[in-house]
């Protein structure tokens, strides 16, 4: 491993000892502020801690239009159900697994966090030949893209941004979808335990999970969906009450657990564990190829203390009604560009909160059009249920340019220092670049960034050698942009040569 590379990993290393969930990203501002301030170079914060950076350019480079290079702070927080590492506090401390860098039983953070290492990394190497950087990390973007939709006219002065938060090397991406965000909320009337009646709890665990816009293409299944046939399955076979339930732990991410507290007779218990067995070997068969470890137990039947009751009748029903009827996956294909998802939906959680059932769907499409069709698709089956909903601000999607200058330039460095020709794509997550295009409407956008594996899980890993192939690119990218003055001094620029490494 060269000295580039070990300093990338080591700059990786250092932010992902800091704990940066989103919404608990302070310390990891004050550290990028300290980083700079240690460098001599200019920070400044915004409203929402919004850290904007400025790295003077190299000799002679100093007064050329800036660059952007823009990654944000957060990350998604999930972990195994075995793990008791705490994200509020204990650092993650990335494994090298042959090529792959991985985290022991949470996410490993290289969504978003390998950008920053990067980006600091280039700021640092005074060998390097490049215009002035703005180093634009933003906050919150896992959540709802808060840091990126608070930004003013006035933070950043560059117009073209290399956004590095894709997850395939040898992709740009230059399209993505948008989204929005639904609450739904339904009051439960609760009773008291029925006589004869015993309590147990369901448990669905094992599923792979991963990112709501990177992954759902693939029909994972959602331990939600599946809680929800259970408890329906359930229903038409016995009577049934639910004291408990919850499950998935963020928006943007497929739910790989779930577990409901039930009551059902005492009588029927051996039919019970029976039932969710079929049950069990009917959803191994039907995510056969897809899911490899799906796990429906009985956890343990007791007498638990359920001091404020369980559901009642028509709330039960209401209940499973309303979780089976919600719509999620894949909605629509898009027309135009084969194998992209055009429309999808995730229930993403579930949980019991002061007495209401408490859903949390994530909606993404290419288009306005098909974002409001899901949408009012979710709103007609919460007001048949007798539910509430309410829907967040959203963010749009980021339409392609085709004849982007930027794109063109990509396009020919990529070429010229891998001898390949890299692909261009649209996506159907979300990118910061869908908001931050409509608010700096002359901005040139792409993305990139190097293989990242199942982000938004547990299982998340890094691909090392992409991240060399990145750095290798990106130099040559930031000094073709100061070719011009080099010429009006008689210099040459690098050679647009990748390194090999061992």
């Amino acid at each position: 491993m060269d000295e580039v590379t070990e300093n990338i990993l080591t700059l990786f290393r250092k932010v992902s000892s800091i704990p940066r969930c989103s919404g608990n990203e302070e310390k990891i501002a004050m550290w990028l502020k300290q980083w700079a301030l240690n460098h001599g170079f200019s920070v400044k914060f915004d409203s929402v801690n919004n850290i904007v950076i400025g790295v003077p350019g190299s000799k002679g480079c100093e007064y050329l239009p800036p660059i952007i290079i823009q990654g944000h702070v957060d990350m998604v927080c999930e972990k195994t159900q075995s793990s008791d590492h705490d994200f509020s506090r204990d650092p993650i401390i990335p494994v090298a697994d042959g090529e792959w860098l991985r985290a022991q039983g949470t996410t490993l953070g290289a969504d978003n966090g390998i950008a920053i290492a990067i980006a600091l990394a280039l700021a640092e190497d005074k060998s390097l030949k490049h215009p002035p950087l703005e180093l634009l990390f933003t906050v919150d973007e896992e959540t709802g893209l808060t840091g990126a939709n608070a930004l003013t006219p006035d933070f950043i002065t560059g117009e073209i941004l290399l956004n590095v938060d894709s997850e395939d090397e040898g992709i740009f991406t230059v399209g993505c979808a948008g989204g929005l965000n639904t609450n739904i909320s339904i009051p439960l009337d609760f009773s008291p335990i029925p006589e004869n009646m015993v309590s147990f709890n369901l448990v669905v665990d094992g599923l792979a999970g991963g990112h709501s816009g990177v992954d759902i293409h693939e029909g994972r299944a959602n331990a939600n969906k599946l809680i929800a046939g259970a408890l329906n399955a359930i229903a038409d076979s016995m009577e049934i009450r639910i004291a408990e339930i919850s499950g998935g732990s963020a928006h943007n991410a497929i739910p790989r657990y779930a577990q409901a507290v039930v009551v059902v007779p005492a009588d029927k218990q051996d039919e019970l564990v029976k039932l969710m067995s079929d049950y069990e070997s009917k959803m191994r068969s039907e995510y056969l190829g897809i899911e490899s470890g799906i796990s429906i137990n009985i956890d343990k039947f007791s007498s638990f203390d359920l001091q404020n009751g369980v559901t009642d009748t028509e709330t039960t029903t209401r209940l499973i009604g309303l979780l089976q009827e919600l719509p999620n996956g894949v909605v629509s294909m898009s027309a135009d560009v084969e194998g992209l998802v055009e429309t999808s939906s995730n229930l993403a959680t579930i949980n019991i909160e002061d007495g209401e059932l408490v859903i949390v769907l994530s909606q993404r499409s290419s288009f306005d059009s098909g974002l409001t069709i899901l949408t009012s698709s979710i709103e007609a089956v919460a007001k048949k249920y007798g539910a509430s909903y309410e829907h967040n601000s959203g963010y749009p999607a980021w339409q392609p340019d085709m004849s982007s200058p930027l794109l063109k330039r990509c396009r020919e460095i990529y070429s010229s220092v891998f001898a390949e020709e890299a692909k261009v794509e649209i996506i159907h997550a979300g990118l910061e670049c869908a908001v931050i295009g409509s608010k700096y409407e002359s901005m040139d956008m792409i993305s990139f960034g190097p293989t990242i594996k199942n982000p938004h899980s547990p299982d998340e890993c890094l691909h090392i050698p992409s991240t060399w192939k990145i750095w290798d690119f990106m130099i040559v990218l930031l000094e073709s942009f100061t070719e011009k003055e080099e010429k009006k001094k008689g210099g040459r620029a690098r050679k647009r040569k990748g390194r090999s490494r061992k």
